[in-house]
Parts: structure tokens; sequence; C-alpha cells
């Protein structure tokens, strides 16, 4: 007997696929909602048959969310962006498509909500995507008072999008732009445990109405992040100071090329390497404020560390791959 029904929309993202196993462990039935139901197939696997199931939806459509949330217990919003590109905005996927979950899942009579945004979520923010996550969080407490809000540090695993990207950035370039000096600082947390934490979110009766920082067991400067991939791929580089005022102008323009490029454009180039608004998030620590309910709040007491999870991926961005022997070895 399963506790319930638990719809994930954006399910079949990097989060998501945690997400769904996690719940599963918990005893819940999983309805992963998500734009291209191709892209989501292998997160079945996260269960046995009948535990997890795909529905195609998309955060804008009225009538595919009725679907996706009909019938469930619970919703967990996963949609996010990391960037801008032709009709995908941060406001139209992070702000009007959290509103309309909420609004949507209010309607069907569900019994929790949770929200997934993010450390730097300030409605005072330089960052299009600061601006719009705190945007997401008071639509979504306005249309559902109960709901739990999560907000993450920066999230790694294998499929993440800062280890690997700089990682990979270092087997192209001689140095690494070190941002704003790279003294910004971050809590990496595991995604795995913030899957957890969204699990305790769902099954917390205390945890209704409130807000939760999400961080792991510790706190990294960005030089030093640097310095601990340039370790483990075992390439050596140089970090050379990049101040804001330089960075903003030639990531506002990266951004804004990427953007307009044609879509089948997309899978050749890949992401872009910085956009206007991540330089505008680096100016900002991303750690957990004093005195904000944690992660541990939520019942995951044992974190794992990026010195644990991280090389475990990161070898496939040495010289020689998994047979390089890393000169201090």
């Amino acid at each position: 007997m399963s506790k319930g029904l638990v719809t994930l929309v954006g399910g079949s993202g990097f989060i998501g696929r945690y997400a769904a196993r996690a719940l599963v462990e918990k005893g819940w039935r999983v309805r992963v909602a998500c734009r291209r139901v191709h892209n989501a197939i292998d997160v079945r696997l996260a269960g046995p048959p009948g535990w997890v199931d795909v529905v195609q939806a998309n955060i804008r459509d009225r009538a595919s969310l009725e679907r996706a949330v009909d019938g469930a217990d619970a919703v967990v919003n996963l949609v996010g962006i990391l960037f801008e590109h032709a009709r995908q905005t941060f406001e139209g996927a992070q702000t009007d498509g959290a509103a309309l979950l909420a609004e949507v899942a209010r309607e069907k009579g569900i019994k929790r909500f949770v929200q997934i945004s993010a450390i730097g979520a300030d409605p005072d923010s330089r960052s299009p995507y600061g601006r719009t996550k705190a945007a997401a969080e008071e639509a979504v407490r306005e249309r559902f008072p109960s709901a739990v809000i999560l907000r993450p540090s920066i999230v790694f695993g294998p499929e993440d999008q800062f280890f690997n990207r700089f990682a990979n950035m270092a087997r192209f370039v001689p140095f690494m732009p070190a941002i704003g000096g790279g003294k910004t600082k971050f809590q990496p947390v595991y995604a795995g445990d913030v899957a957890a934490a969204i699990a305790g979110a769902v099954e917390r009766e205390d945890a209704a109405g409130r807000t939760f920082e999400l961080g792991g067991p510790r706190s990294y400067s960005f030089n030093e992040l640097y310095d601990i991939i340039l370790k483990m791929i075992d390439r050596p580089r140089f970090k050379i100071p990049l101040p804001f005022f330089v960075a903003r102008p030639m990531a506002y323009i990266s951004g804004a090329v990427w953007r307009h490029i044609p879509p089948f454009s997309w899978g050749l180039l890949g992401d872009p390497p910085l956009t206007g608004s991540q330089v505008e998030m680096l100016a900002y620590d991303n750690v957990v404020s004093d005195g904000a309910l944690g992660i541990r709040d939520l019942g995951v007491l044992q974190l794992e560390s990026i010195e644990a999870i991280v090389p475990t991926y990161l070898w496939r961005f040495r010289p020689y791959g998994e047979f390089h022997k890393p000169r201090e070895a």
C-alpha cells in the first residue's frame, strides 16, 4: 500500500530524478509531469512497475497541469531555468508558471504544495533569475498559504551544471576566470540530500507554510571550489581575477547572443558560458542565512560532501579519464 500520489512538475530534470527515488523509497507513488515525455522514460526506473508514471504537461498550460495533478495528494514544482532562450523566459517559466500551478493545485484540493526556489531569491536582486524566484515564492504563498518553500544553494551530483561545467572549461583554457576575485561563498548541497528534503517537506506536517534554506555540510569560496575541481581532474590552471565591471558586459552580451540563436543550434553550441543574470548572482554569497530553517529541520541529518561525491564523476575530465593517475596519488 502506498501513502498516496505525488506529482513532480518538471520531474524529468536533475533534481526531479533524485526526488522520484526518494519519494518511492518513502512509500509514495510518483507522477512525473514534463514537457518532453521521452526525456523522462528512464525516471520510471526509480521505482517498481506502476509506482512511477510519466505524463506530458507544460507549466504555462492550465489544461495539462489540471490533468497532471488530478488525484494527487501533493505537488512539487521543480520547474526552473538558469538562462533564457527563445520564448523560455524567467518570468514565464519561474513566476507565471509557479502561480498557475499553485492556483490549479488549490482548485484541485491538493493537500501539500512544495515550491523549489533558490538561495538568492530576492525581489530587489539585480539578477532576473533571483527576482523571478522571489516573485514565484510570493505568488505561491498568495494562492497556497500552506506551501513549503525550499531554497537550495548550488546542487551537485553527476548531472550538475556547476562542477561539470568548470571541469570541462579547464580542458580547453589555460586559466580560470575568478569573477569578483573568486571571493563569493557557496554551500553546495548534494542532489540526493535535496531529494530527501523534498520528501520531508511532503510528509512533515510541521513544515507547512514555512521556508527552508538547504546547504551542505560546509561553505567554500569560489576560489576554493576551483582548487578542488582542478585537483580532482589533475589540470593545474591559473586563476585570473575578473572584476564585476568587466564580467558583467561580457556575460550580458553572451546571454543575449545565445538567447536569440536558432533553436536547431542549441544542441551544437551547448549552454552559454555565462550570462548577465548569473554574474549578478555571483555578487552575493550563496549560503544558508543565520537563523534560517535548514535541511536538518526536515529530517536530513547525514549530509554528503563534495569531497565524497564529486570525484566519482569528475574523473572523466582528467587527461586520460578513469585510467589517469593523479600526480599526488
